[in-house]
């Protein structure tokens, strides 16, 4: 285990001014404006950025960018950098893209290696700095990414996991390593193509499970012209700004009864939305959303926001509130002040994918409440964005608007990354785990020694 003290708050801000890779922060150690947006080059555990509504540039203000990126192995003795009084240390290794994680409330660690189409089992006492076992629970599976147990609480008697083409629903019981029997088939048919991942979650009281169901497409270019009067009859159907045609059913968040019956459209215009978490000790549903690619380096942020049954945020028609999409100029002048603008923008081709929120005891008492956010990066950008952990601050169980980069390190240079990160869970100990899908590896974050 190593332990990685890193330049935070006004030290990082001051160095980073100095050396003009940012403008001015607010007295909070908050970086806002331009200077906000940034690239990997400015990050830091411990800074934080504010990006607002206000300060997006014009569409292709920058070339939009193809920066795909090369993988490259971690360099001999590289790691993770994480604020001073935390420590990261390698929790498993070898395994196969590993992508969602969630944790049982035994502990059991539930780790989705989707390109593999299965579901493994690592397992480790409380405290250890790496697992002790690694099981496959599940396989033969359709790109799994959602895992979650139901019913919410300590006793779970099912796992419920995410295909890209369909929701299962397994029989479980607190410490299976495997699978027993056939899966039941809870929502079949979602559509597949496009934006690939599916994640589930359940109110506290177990009555309402939500399903993610991403874009097929960047921005459905190209939609058909619609009369007025189908698409309200459409839109009564499907929720407020929902697209059609190939995008029918599909950049939305859903809300099933347990068994997959009764759904409905809950949120409706969530380009991509990866992830859900559930706030603690509310019923308030989060999701963290990739936005669209094109309009050039700075724009539009991705973002991690509350989403409200019946709310409309934006796509395709428009962006973070009353923003227009330029493929879509004209269409719908109706919707425009109709968006609800999210929570928390995110550096733009961010990419963030898992969140959960911090329920441990183990780190200090200022963590608690707060989220972690998994920043995988995306291709549109010149200079690199995400490939991060961050934390989306909270003030009495509100979002203030503002994230801080808390794990950083993992991008080589402008083009070159060695580790992509996609979920994070806490796991039974306090500790954080974030799976990397580039490197292989579930990597724990731990406060103290």
């Amino acid at each position: 285990m190593v332990r990685l003290a890193s330049i935070a708050g006004r030290a990082a801000i001051a160095l980073m001014a100095a050396a003009g890779l940012i403008a001015t922060a607010v007295a909070s150690d908050t970086v806002t404006g331009g200077a906000a947006f940034g690239d990997w080059r400015t990050d830091q555990p411990g800074l934080r950025r504010l990006i607002r509504p206000a300060d997006l540039p014009p569409v292709h203000d920058t070339p939009s960018a193809s920066n795909g990126g090369y993988l490259v192995k971690r360099p001999d003795g590289a790691m993770p950098k994480v604020p001073p009084g935390f420590t990261v240390s390698v929790f498993a290794e070898g395994l196969d893209t590993p992508r969602m994680v969630r944790v049982a409330p035994n502990g059991d660690i539930f780790v989705a290696e989707s390109n593999q189409g299965r579901i493994r089992i690592l397992r480790a006492k409380d405290g250890a700095a790496k697992a002790d076992s690694n099981a496959i629970f599940a396989d033969h599976l359709h790109a799994p990414f959602g895992i979650t147990f139901y019913p919410p609480g300590p006793d779970p008697k099912f796992v419920y996991i995410a295909d890209t083409d369909a929701v299962l629903r397994f029989p479980y019981g607190l410490g299976d390593s495997k699978i027993h029997g056939d899966p039941e088939t809870i929502i079949g048919n979602i559509p597949t193509g496009g934006h690939s991942t599916r994640d589930v979650a359940f109110t506290p009281d177990g009555k309402t499970m939500y399903l993610t169901v991403g874009s097929g497409s960047n921005d459905a270019a190209g939609l058909a012209h619609r009369d007025p009067a189908d698409i309200a009859a459409f839109e009564a159907k499907h929720g407020l700004g929902a697209a059609w045609g190939a995008e029918e059913g599909r950049a939305n968040v859903l809300a099933f009864d347990p068994d997959g019956k009764n759904g409905r459209t809950f949120a409706t215009g969530l380009r991509n939305c990866v992830s859900l978490a559930m706030q603690p000790g509310t019923a308030t549903l989060w999701c963290a959303t990739n936005e669209r690619d094109g309009f050039g380096d700075n724009l539009p942020p991705d973002y991690v926001t509350r989403v409200k049954d019946g709310a409309f945020y934006g796509w395709p028609w428009y962006y973070i509130g009353p923003h227009e999409d330029p493929t879509h100029k004209g269409e719908r002048p109706d919707l425009a002040f109709k968006v609800t603008a999210p929570d928390v923008l995110i550096q733009p081709h961010s990419a963030p994918l898992g969140m959960a929120f911090y329920t441990g005891a183990q780190f200090p008492q200022e963590y608690r409440g707060d989220a972690f956010v998994a920043l995988q990066g995306s291709w549109n950008r010149a200079k690199r964005t995400g490939s991060k952990l961050v934390r989306i601050i909270m003030k009495d169980g509100v979002p203030t608007g503002e994230y801080e980069d808390f794990m950083v390190g993992l991008i080589a240079n402008d083009n070159d990354v060695w580790g992509r990160p996609v979920a994070v869970a806490v796991a039974h100990d306090g500790a954080l785990l974030l799976t990397d899908e580039a490197g292989g590896v579930v990597w724990r974050i731990a406060y103290g020694k």
